[in-house]
């Protein structure tokens, strides 16, 4: 059963968008995201579908988010990493539910997910799945990245790499922050990769 507040086919408080409504310089972004082929995960249905209702700001955000998530020098492996712990210092249940089965797809071990779903400890981890979820957590949960952290982060990936590593990472909170205001809602079923949150 849906909020009293959703739209039962957009699944969060803003209905699906319409390719009709678009003027013919923003029917373009419309019909990136509403393909298949188009990067986004999930299509109208999420941030994709809730950005459109902003065409120029979605015009603007679309290389951003392109080039962070597929052309930035960042593996798979990495980037999904770095996004599922985002998703899970941010609680966002829709960036995780879309994102733990593309991290199962990249590589990322079950183990890794298990530590970052259930915040467990580190210790004993791939140094890089280690530094990346430290990271993250000192991030987003402590507001604050330690100094050993940092030199750490910047000796592995470089300055050009750790600013799009931390970019990419920043750009997912903020979907985050999208899909909270929008209370965008899971599919329904039983096998939908769920956080644990209070």
């Amino acid at each position: 059963m849906l909020p009293p507040d959703i739209d039962p086919q957009s699944r969060n408080r803003l209905p699906l968008p319409s390719r009709a409504d678009y003027s013919a310089e923003d029917v373009d972004v419309y019909d990136s995201v509403a393909d298949p082929k188009g990067g986004t995960i999930r299509g109208l249905i999420g941030p994709g579908g809730i950005g459109l209702h902003s065409p120029k700001l979605a015009k603007l955000l679309r290389p951003v988010g392109r080039y962070l998530r597929h052309d930035a020098p960042i593996s798979p492996r990495i980037r999904e990493t770095a996004i599922l712990i985002t998703a899970r210092e941010c609680d966002s249940q829709f960036e995780w539910a879309a994102h733990e089965p593309e991290g199962l797809k990249c590589g990322v071990p079950a183990a890794v997910i298990d530590v970052i779903k259930h915040r467990k400890s580190t210790a004993g981890l791939d140094d890089d799945d280690d530094l990346i979820i430290t990271l993250g957590r000192e991030m987003f949960g402590a507001r604050k990245v330690q100094p050993k952290t940092f030199a750490r982060a910047l000796k592995r990936f470089g300055r050009t790499t750790l600013v799009d590593l931390v970019s990419l990472m920043g750009n997912y909170a903020g979907t985050a922050a999208l899909l909270c205001a929008f209370d965008m809602q899971l599919d329904d079923g039983p096998h939908v990769a769920l956080l644990p949150v209070p």
